[in-house]
């Protein structure tokens, strides 16, 4: 029997756009070796009048000759050793680098550059970008070229000792986050990539009239369009006196999803939307944590995020701005898993881009007993599932667990065939499996991590934009009962599932029928 399909406008995590050029040479690609003397970082565009105080920073010997070229200007001096600015305007420049400062320098262009750098003559290194970024540096770090807020710090993972914390799982508990807010007395600061709840916003604009202290961050550009269902939302937060700002550059996504409540931190794999925090589709992870120390962390977070040079106020950012319309999540699950508070031992606070890919990985490299993992999709040939085969093959039981909706289900059934048969061929305890929801929710959107006697629950999609681009927030929680409370979770899902591998014909044409038919409207991806 064929039944009517009725096509959801979806969206899918955090899609990279097409990424800043940011080269290095000669050789022109960036190198994990940068000889004696090279290229440090740039900051072309200052965000000051007449970008006053642009630089290059170069690094070399005492003594040592250096050219610093674009192709129209050129500076030589001699190097004192070490780091150093070099800057046509040192007065501005020594309020924005801590560096010594060299002059004279050259002027950077914000509509791109080359700058090549030479040593008595001879080229050493080359920096290319195609646009520069208001306020952010270009910088080189572990060989690769990355755009970083220069008033962004850079955190290294944060570790807090034992707290209460209450576990839980969507589409099963989603009174769990709406309670959370709605027990505030002094603060909510909640961060999403989109926000369109309406019981999210009751709750916000609820607590703010009855005296807390209510902000909100949205990214700017969600894929596939700013959604009208969050226009609405966020208009009405605002028009309620809710502070909301919407987060733009050099974050290419503003992707963490969550809250920190008095002394509370609630952090989720999900939006604030009616499919994710509402119930209404994701099998999604969460934890709250009573913790005044992570709550003080995430808040921390929250701030120097506010106050981006790019971040804007909702009522400057929507002005004159068109919205799209998209279709509202409305399933009805069971509640299976009930939450569970238990006192874990430890908590660390783990950042993209900060720290977060090292992080897990450090965790997976850790772990000898098994792993288990929950992602919709993942980087074939990425840092995490290189972990994963790391584990494998030291005898590490591996079970990756990935979405099967018609978006993702093609380079899932071909990624987990490949990595079944790897398995298969070396003998290697590792298994993937594409899930079947079978009636307890819509569709994974869960990114979460039990390796051993640690749980990492949070937003960061395993790939590497997400791990080194986006804004994501996640939490480690070290504990048994923690892990066992996830890993039941995990278990009745990868049950229910199947193993990964290419469809039968008859699947194969129908998702091929859904694709083209979907390719006749546009579509979103959840993030």
């Amino acid at each position: 029997m064929f039944h009517r399909v009725a096509l959801v406008v979806i969206v899918l995590a955090a899609v990279a756009p097409t990424p800043i050029a940011a080269t290095t040479g000669p050789p022109s690609t960036p190198t994990t070796d940068p000889p004696e003397a090279h290229i440090v970082a740039a900051l072309p565009d200052p965000a000051t009048p007449d970008d006053r105080g642009e630089f290059v920073v170069v690094t070399a010997p005492e003594g040592a000759n250096l050219t610093l070229d674009d192709g129209e200007q050129r500076t030589s001096f001699v190097a004192p050793g070490g780091a150093v600015a070099v800057t046509t305007d040192s007065r501005a420049t020594a309020d924005l680098t801590n560096h010594p400062v060299v002059s004279p320098g050259l002027d950077l262009a914000n509509s791109g550059e080359t700058v090549t750098l030479s040593v008595d003559g001879h080229v050493v290194d080359r920096l290319v970008y195609d646009r520069s970024r208001e306020g952010a540096l270009l910088e080189r770090r572990d060989g690769v070229w990355q755009w970083w807020p220069r008033t962004l710090p850079r955190r290294p993972v944060s570790t807090h000792g034992s707290a209460e914390a209450t576990l839980f799982v969507l589409p099963d508990s989603p009174t769990v986050p709406l309670t959370t807010l709605r027990t505030a007395d002094e603060r909510i600061l909640l961060a999403g990539y989109v926000v369109s709840s309406p019981r999210v916003a009751d709750a916000l604009v609820a607590a703010h009239e009855r005296g807390v202290h209510v902000e909100v961050l949205v990214d700017d550009a969600p894929v596939g369009g700013f959604p009208e269902a969050s226009a609405r939302v966020l208009d009405r937060l605002a028009a309620s006196g809710v502070t909301v700002r919407v987060v733009g550059d050099p974050h290419s996504f503003h992707h963490a999803k969550y809250a920190v409540v008095d002394d509370e931190a609630l952090i989720t794999t999900e939006n604030w939307k009616p499919a994710g925090t509402g119930g209404s589709k994701s099998r999604g992870w969460g934890v709250v944590v009573d913790s005044p120390s992570v709550a003080t962390d995430l808040a921390s977070t929250f701030a120097d995020d506010a106050a981006l040079p790019a971040t804007r106020r909702w009522e400057l950012f929507r002005t004159g701005r068109q919205f799209v319309v998209t279709d509202v999540a409305n399933g009805s699950f069971p509640a299976r898993v009930a939450p569970k508070t238990v006192r874990v031992d430890s908590i660390a606070v783990i950042l993209a881009p900060d720290n977060a890919e090292q992080a897990v990985v450090d965790r997976l490299d850790g772990a000898d007993r098994r792993i288990d993992v929950i992602q919709p999709s993942v980087e074939g040939d990425g840092p995490f599932v290189v972990a994963l085969k790391r584990a494998a093959k030291r005898g590490v039981r591996v079970r990756l667990l990935l979405g099967s909706a018609w978006y993702v289900d093609d380079d899932n059934r071909e990624l987990a065939d490949r990595l079944n048969r790897w398995a298969d061929r070396t003998g290697n305890p590792l298994s993937v499996r594409l899930a079947r929801p079978a009636g307890r929710y819509g569709a994974v959107h869960a990114k979460g991590v039990v390796a051993d006697d640690t749980v990492v629950v949070g937003s960061l999609n395993w790939n590497r934009h997400s791990a080194r681009k986006n804004r994501e927030v996640a939490v480690a929680l070290v504990d048994p009962a923690a892990a066992t409370y996830y890993r039941e979770v995990f278990d009745a899902d990868w049950n229910a599932s199947e193993r990964g591998g290419r469809p039968s014909l008859v699947v194969a044409a129908v998702a091929a029928v859904l694709v083209g038919l979907a390719a006749l409207r546009r579509v979103e991806f959840e993030g």
